[in-house]
């Protein structure tokens, strides 16, 4: 299991974003394996941590053409800077 941490200043949200963000959402679950996504947004700071179930999964979900898009608009519009990290996961406990 592997993890996305996605980390942005926030530069602009707008109407398009959050229909953009729901679309990518169901999207990475839908045809990338994508076993989970939360984000929360506060002040300038998002963080969005996805879970996936291999490597392989998230280099095909980064290089997705709608996905690619919603990476140049965030770029361009919604964010000033940006940054991803991708981690194994080898432990996970529950309570």
């Amino acid at each position: 299991m592997f993890a996305v941490i996605f980390r942005a200043k926030v530069a602009s949200l707008d109407a398009r974003y959050a229909e953009m963000a729901a679309k990518m959402r169901q999207l990475a679950m839908d045809k990338y394996h994508c076993q989970d996504f939360v984000a929360v947004t506060e002040g300038e700071q998002e963080i969005a941590i996805s879970y996936w179930r291999s490597e392989a999964d998230i280099l095909a979900w980064k290089q997705d053409s709608e996905h690619r898009i919603a990476q140049q608009l965030g770029r361009e519009a919604w964010y000033e800077s940006y940054k991803v990290e991708v981690v194994a996961i080898k432990r996970q406990y529950q309570g």
